[in-house]
């Protein structure tokens, strides 16, 4: 099995090269044998082999015994949302969230619509190599399509403490929606429609088929950047295939780019209620600043929303995310979130008064730059032992890969869970220096792993 990779998240995996029926029934057994009684909400992306696999796991569910809510095509988070209104008792979306086409996923969460702790994850594993046992005609789960769900989710995101619902709809919003034809095709024109807005679709099509790369980066999104700008809209909203990363173009038709989506967040929220904010180790340090404006405390966690969401319950958090663009608002549930994401950044569209463009520009002013390398024939956590004895002296951070903070910038550099890269990302004042340190970051990794 090549490329499946296995995380405490789920499985993912090139279908047909890694993740096949036989592997999808096998974890989909050791997760029923975690969940052991009960139901278990079932949701996919809209890509192409989602069926399939939402077939197999559907029928390997039943076959164990356990009752299947199906909410079919939908965002991650609303798999999340389903688990904790149902009272489920786990749930699983099949993506592979910002993969290309060929890959897919099981994302495998908990009871309380959450993805699995570590122990959990160890305590499933504990079962994979077990004979798998299945019940008898009599014993076998029952099957529900709940359509509903779809409709819950977004009624209550409409709900949310802050949100002035009428207010919005005053303004009258004209907002392009790209959805890149994945899970949020129909539910985020919906959304932006019951506040109001006047919506530009763009590829929010059910064809399964990406239309370019997923991932939404600034390179993958020229064609949206320029269509935002033509059609004169206000903002422009981009969701990944899951729908929990939410990123987001001006109204000049340029990135808002996708770490100031949780700083403006953060600023929104904290202007409303004062408490903790966690943002994981990758995320920009604007949120620091914004944060110390209101005399509140950033905690930082490693990558991944469970690593957030584990924190954030910690210190009681009122907010937080990933500076990739996931909102988490523990007021309607724990999980990365591009509805709600949506909700708040009207709202403090609305009340900042200004354009898109100009309330980015309000926000303290950081640049990124993101690198990777393949792993192929390069040893990660050699490499990262290396660099962690080469920068001891400095500000480290080593719970996830390695974190190194100067005066003028920092770097993060890390193993991926999702794919067999090593990441690099620097954050800087200007885009020179930024690309200036990166270089200087790629440059070391190539000497200390002899590919110099």
């Amino acid at each position: 099995m090549p490329t499946l990779m296995v995380s405490v998240s789920g499985i993912r995996g090139l279908v047909g090269d890694g993740l096949d029926p036989q592997t999808i029934v096998k974890y989909t057994s050791a997760y029923a044998d975690f969940v052991r009684t009960g139901s278990v909400v079932v949701g996919r992306d809209s890509r192409i082999s989602g069926e399939m696999v939402r077939q197999i796991v559907c029928g390997t569910l039943l076959a164990k015994g356990l009752d299947v809510i199906d909410i079919g095509i939908c965002p991650t988070p609303t798999v999340q949302y389903t688990v904790k209104t149902q009272k489920a008792n786990g749930g699983i979306a099949i993506s592979a969230s910002h993969n290309p086409n060929e890959w897919n996923a099981l994302k495998l969460l908990n009871s309380t619509g959450q993805f699995m702790t570590p122990d959990e994850h160890l305590l499933l594993k504990s079962t994979l190599d077990s004979p798998p046992l299945y019940k008898s005609w009599d014993r076998l789960g029952k099957y529900l399509f709940f359509e509903e769900g779809l409709c819950i989710h977004k009624n209550d995101v409409l709900r949310l403490p802050f949100i002035d619902v009428e207010a919005i709809r005053k303004r009258k919003f004209r907002v392009l929606a790209d959805c890149v034809n994945g899970a949020g095709y129909m539910i985020i024109p919906e959304l932006l429609r019951d506040f109001g807005c006047d919506v530009i679709e763009l590829d929010c099509e059910d064809s399964g088929i990406f239309p370019r790369l997923p991932e939404p980066l600034p390179e993958n999104l020229t064609a949206t950047m320029e269509a935002v700008k033509r059609n004169n809209a206000d903002l422009g909203v981009v969701v990944d295939p899951d729908v929990d990363r939410l990123v987001l173009i001006t109204n000049t038709g340029e990135p808002f780019i996708e770490e100031n989506t949780i700083t403006q967040v953060v600023k929104f929220i904290l202007s409303k209620t004062k408490g903790e904010v966690v943002v994981n180790l990758s995320t920009t340090r604007a949120v620091e600043d914004v944060a110390a404006m209101y005399n509140c405390k950033v905690h930082r966690s490693p990558v991944g929303e469970a690593n957030v969401v584990k924190k954030m319950k910690e210190v009681r958090a009122v907010i937080g995310g990933e500076g990739s663009g996931g909102v988490i608002f523990p007021e309607l549930h724990y999980g990365r979130d591009a509805l709600v994401g949506i909700a708040l950044t009207l709202q403090h569209l609305l009340e900042f008064g200004g354009t898109s463009q100009q309330l980015k520009e309000s926000l303290p002013q950081y640049v990124p730059c993101k690198k990777k390398i393949g792993l192929k024939n390069i040893d990660p956590d050699t490499i990262i032992y290396k660099l962690t004895e080469l920068y001891k002296n400095e500000n480290i951070n080593i719970e996830d890969g390695l974190r190194i903070d100067f005066p003028d910038h920092w770097a993060h550099i890390r193993k991926s869970n999702t794919e067999p890269i090593l990441r690099i990302l620097v954050e800087a004042r200007t885009s020179e220096e930024a690309a200036a340190y990166s270089e200087r970051y790629l440059e070391t990794i190539r000497k200390i792993s002899g590919n110099s």
